[in-house]
């Protein structure tokens, strides 16, 4: 057991939690899926970088994935799967985030191709969607490094660990926010370029867009809920309580 975890007296209620759980994984897979058909229908499907407009369909599809879903997934896994040995949640925590930073790295990789190869070439970094985009996949990445050398990499001191842990939590909601509120102007910036003046008649783009992004806020909101109520959290296994003292993990 950890040293901070022996002051907590946690009243551990987990009514509600599966409910909230399901509502979560429901709100984020319509996220993906919706994306997917949304891009595939509307705006031509995906290709290569020979056709850079449909190169770009791969961006949305892949922070959606990345740096929604399974980062969110991945702050909750302490709670999900609360049964499980803590060693194998971390784990399981830094894979999943692991996963999120792959998925961003491509999704950055199309939108650049799709810029730097249209005929006659996009500018870069020139709206706000995409400058708050870029700081957060910087944050979302020194969290990644800081985390791992904090919480998995042997030899840091315990104290050190302890004082992190609350700015490693707090950044960890924070930047998920960022991400969040990052595809939501992208979404919106989307449709204002591919629809112009006819945004206002709400076509169908508009509405599975809109939806999109209603899902969003709610996986987001869920996630959030989630990850903060102070009764859903994980208490240590029995077994956990005889072990030497070990890093202690986010949202745990």
């Amino acid at each position: 057991m950890e040293p901070y975890d022996r002051d907590l007296n946690v009243n551990q209620d987990l009514r509600g939690f599966t409910l909230g759980y399901g509502l979560a994984q429901l709100f984020g897979l319509g996220c993906v899926l919706m994306v997917v058909v949304w891009t595939s229908h509307y705006f031509g499907g995906f290709s290569g970088p020979s056709n850079p407009k449909t190169e770009f369909n791969y961006h949305p599809v892949f922070m959606v994935l990345g740096l929604v879903f399974l980062y969110g997934n991945g702050i909750l896994v302490y709670r999900a799967l609360r049964s499980e040995r803590k060693s194998r949640l971390k784990l399981l925590h830094g894979a999943l985030h692991a996963l999120a930073f792959l998925s961003s790295v491509v999704a950055l990789k199309t939108v650049f191709d799709s810029h730097n190869l249209a005929s006659p070439p996009i500018p870069n970094l020139y709206s706000l969607h995409s400058w708050i985009g870029l700081l957060t996949v910087i944050l979302f990445s020194a969290q990644l490094l800081c985390g791992f050398v904090a919480f998995l990499f042997p030899g840091v001191r315990q104290w050190l660990r302890a004082q992190y842990l609350p700015l490693h939590v707090y950044f960890g909601l924070t930047i998920f926010v960022l991400a969040v509120a990052t595809a939501l102007m992208g979404i919106l910036e989307k449709l204002m370029f591919v629809l112009k003046g006819n945004y206002q008649t709400l076509p169908g783009e508009a509405v599975l867009g809109h939806m999109i992004a209603l899902c969003m806020v709610c996986f987001a909101a869920m996630v959030v809920y989630l990850a903060t109520r102070t009764s859903y959290r994980r208490t240590p296994l029995p077994e956990e309580a005889t072990l030497p003292l070990q890093a202690h993990t986010p949202t745990d």
